[in-house]
């Protein structure tokens, strides 16, 4: 190799050199680029989780006071007669919770009288899953809770302003009586 030819090659490994110094350059500027960026979509991801759980919260606070209502409701349609399917009863009590034996629960609407109890599940939408959690849960931990009830006849009811007719069907088929709202039930209170 001559001199000539070795002064080319290094100047053209110079050149190459250069402009792969320039490449890298304009690829460092670019990857700052998109850390910005992702940087920036990690923060609006952020706002949005937060935004979310709010909404989350809101809908939570909502259904739990659609819930309030619905009890509320049966508790006052049923509290001056404590009548239900023809059976009179004594006693009414709302939310009633009760622990025993590492067992624990609460009842929405329970009435008594003196062979009979039943126990009212209360919902502003029922649902399949709220029936089977009646029966499979609720009442089972119930016979538990309340053995002094154990002769007593004991039924179960289901309660909601809005019931689709599969879960009526299924909870009649299994011995649960179904209380809906019906016409345009209102009381006035007189100053």
């Amino acid at each position: 190799m001559t001199d000539q030819e070795l002064k080319d090659l290094v100047a053209s490994l110079a050149v190459e050199s250069k402009k792969t110094d320039e490449q890298l350059q304009r690829t460092d500027e670019q990857l700052q680029k998109t850390d910005k960026q992702l940087q920036k979509t990690i923060e609006q991801s952020e706002d949005t989780k937060k935004t979310l759980k709010n909404v989350g919260i809101h809908l939570g606070g909502i259904t739990k006071s659609q819930g309030k209502v619905a009890e509320e409701f049966f508790y006052n349609s049923i509290r001056t007669t404590k009548t239900v399917a023809s059976i009179k009863y004594d006693e009414i009590f709302k939310n009633l919770k009760k622990d025993r034996d590492n067992v624990s629960d609460e009842y929405d609407i329970l009435l008594v009288n003196g062979k009979d109890i039943l126990i009212i599940e209360t919902k502003y939408r029922a649902k399949s899953k709220d029936l089977n959690k009646l029966i499979n849960k609720k009442y089972k931990n119930f016979k538990k809770l309340f053995p002094i009830y154990k002769d007593y006849n004991h039924h179960l009811a289901l309660a909601s302003f809005q019931i689709e007719d599969n879960v009526r069907e299924k909870a009649l088929k299994n011995g649960v009586l179904v209380l809906q709202r019906k016409g345009k039930l209102i009381e006035s209170f007189l100053p």
